[in-house]
């Protein structure tokens, strides 16, 4: 038997309080887990029962998180990637009933991100501000630190259900955008 990744910890504050909303949209398609790292939020979701996608390019990562033993009935469905080898990544068209992302940001991805998304899908994205080099740990470079009010504006033809910056809440303390957005249902979805 596997054993969980102890490195896992608890999920973000803002999945917890956005979960359900997760889980409505799973009707739609799976949850996509992008740039999953250790996979906290996949075996998260999983766990209640959510089918769940998992990306990231570490294979380590994925080979131990391909065996843990999910103890609800969900499933997580491993994906090796590098989603910042190609000069335009594509996740597809929408695919996925809900995408989250956590303290992991390409900009380059954002408009791949929208179009996966099944229309009426949710998108939850989590990760570090400027504000976070006054912590003295996580990324330094711009090219993964947001401004201000920058968050939003990635992602144009969401519509924002809750967004919040600042102290996440989480351990260790985090300096984070915050964002929960819809892709609107078209016309011919009903």
């Amino acid at each position: 038997m596997a054993e969980a990744i102890p490195e896992l910890g608890p999920p973000s504050h803002f999945f917890e309080k956005h979960f359900s909303t997760l889980a409505d949209s799973n009707r739609l398609g799976p949850l996509l887990d992008l740039a999953c790292g250790r996979g906290r939020h996949a075996v998260a979701a999983a766990e209640r029962g959510l089918r769940v996608v998992a990306i990231d390019r570490n294979r380590e990562y994925l080979e131990h998180l391909s065996k843990v033993v999910i103890k609800g009935s969900g499933f997580i469905e491993v994906i090796e990637l590098d989603l910042e080898s190609q000069e335009r990544a594509r996740l597809g068209e929408a695919r996925f009933g809900g995408i989250i992302v956590s303290r992991y940001l390409h900009r380059a991805l954002m408009a791949s991100i929208e179009s996966a998304l099944a229309p009426g899908g949710t998108l939850l994205y989590e990760t570090f501000l400027v504000a976070q080099r006054d912590l003295g740990w996580g990324p330094r470079r711009d090219a993964f630190l947001l401004q201000p009010g920058e968050l939003p504006r990635l992602v144009p033809n969401l519509e924002t259900l809750d967004y919040e910056e600042g102290e996440s809440g989480d351990v260790p303390p985090a300096q984070t955008a915050r964002l929960l957005a819809r892709r609107p249902k078209s016309r011919t979805d009903g």
